[in-house]
């Protein structure tokens, strides 16, 4: 089992495919194995989903928006109007994705890639921890 730490630069709010920066900061993959993938911050997510078409990634933020307002009177807002929308859209969404890996490669299907979801205006840097076991 291989452990690997990755810090992102921030991003802006919204879905944003880091597929290439995954896999560049673990290198070769074994033949077979699993690819575990957690992000350690309440107010961002990962997900899979469809990595060609830029408009999956706008429909995303739109939706999750509406369906997790700011306008809602949330009783946490210590760090302002997007920070308890954000925890929220985090739990939806999840802190982790798993994925299997294949012929040295991540067994993802033809239209897939990793997602970090930023639900704050101002994130920052966002750190993941990248478990790979064969």
């Amino acid at each position: 089992m291989q452990q690997y730490l990755l810090s992102l630069p921030p991003y802006p709010r919204g879905f944003h495919i880091i597929t290439d920066r995954v896999l560049a900061a673990v290198g070769a993959l074994p033949q077979v194995g699993m690819m575990h993938v957690f992000i350690s911050h309440t107010s961002a997510g990962l997900t899979i989903n469809e990595n060609a078409d830029p408009t999956v990634l706008q429909d995303f933020n739109s939706f999750i928006d509406k369906l997790v307002p700011e306008s809602y009177p949330y009783k946490h807002d210590y760090e302002g109007p997007d920070d308890m929308p954000a925890h929220i859209k985090s739990s939806l969404m999840g802190h982790s994705v798993t994925i299997p890996i294949r012929d040295g490669k991540l067994d993802l299907g033809t239209w897939q890639g990793i997602y970090l979801c930023e639900f704050r205006d101002n994130g920052g840097s966002r750190k993941l921890t990248i478990t790979v076991w064969s």
